[in-house]
């Protein structure tokens, strides 16, 4: 698979599923709350893509085994691709909720942090310096930038915390194909990987732990947890590279960064 570069009517395409996927983590937020299960907040928002959008939720049957959800709900210790279940949130509880739409055959992928009442000193840390992570390495984006600039900003950032990076999964290209070239990995060094050229889409979104790196599978082949039982929290962001920067194409009306930068 190579890289794809996005014509003008591919990146309006682009556009409109961020701004959906982004509405989808705004509309949930109410939701998110002591006794809720996480499939609960999976009906509700895979109703609300399929009818108050008409999207199409596109991790529901990806891949092998497929999904069975609409959303990923990733509790506490569980990196990423968490499947929404009957288990009820508590009070404390860190919760990622990640989002793909696809409108007119083109994809929007975030990512946010939510907490169920009052976060742990430990967690609002953690999750605070992630999205600062991923604030660090879009900033970066631009023509002629290099993926290993990103990654490294990343990296960088998360063990000047005493924290660390995730480094089985990672971003990724993005279009009509939900997942393409390149890779974006969250670790690495400067002046090294991919240059960054103008139409390029892709997703940054580290995944951070507060204790050692290391994850493994459950049984469902899907739920990835930190070995050490660790908190884990992710924010993720699509981005287009423009002429002379990048826009967040997922951009949430309550962010302080602006849509697009450069």
């Amino acid at each position: 698979m190579s890289i794809t570069i996005k014509t003008p009517d591919e990146i309006e395409k682009m556009r409109i599923a961020g701004k959906l996927a982004s509405d989808v983590l705004m509309m949930i937020g109410e939701h998110v709350k002591k006794g809720v299960t996480t499939e609960e907040l999976d009906k509700i928002c895979h109703d609300y893509i399929i009818n108050e959008q008409e999207a199409t939720p596109a991790p529901l049957n990806y891949g092998n085994p497929p999904f069975p959800k609409s959303i990923c709900t990733s509790v506490n210790h569980v990196i990423c691709h968490g499947i929404p279940a009957d288990k009820k949130l508590k009070d404390g509880d860190t919760l990622n909720i990640d989002v793909t739409v696809i409108k007119d055959g083109y994809h929007g992928d975030t990512s946010k942090m939510f907490v169920v009442g009052k976060p742990s000193i430990l967690a609002e840390r953690l999750i605070r310096v992630t999205q600062e992570c991923l604030y660090k390495g879009i900033e970066l984006v631009k023509p002629g930038a290099r993926l290993g600039d990103i990654g490294h900003v990343i990296q960088t950032h998360a063990e000047k915390h005493n924290y660390s990076i995730v480094r089985e999964y990672c971003g990724h290209g993005i279009g009509a194909v939900f997942h393409e070239d390149p890779q974006v990995v969250h670790y690495g060094r400067p002046n090294t990987g991919e240059v960054l050229q103008e139409g390029m889409c892709f997703t940054i979104e580290p995944m951070v732990n507060a204790g050692k790196r290391y994850s493994k599978i459950l049984p469902d082949q899907w739920t990835v947890v930190t070995k050490d039982r660790s908190l884990s929290a992710q924010w993720e962001h699509t981005l287009l590279v423009t002429k002379t920067g990048v826009e967040v194409l997922t951009l949430r009306d309550e962010e302080k960064i602006p849509r697009v930068i450069g």
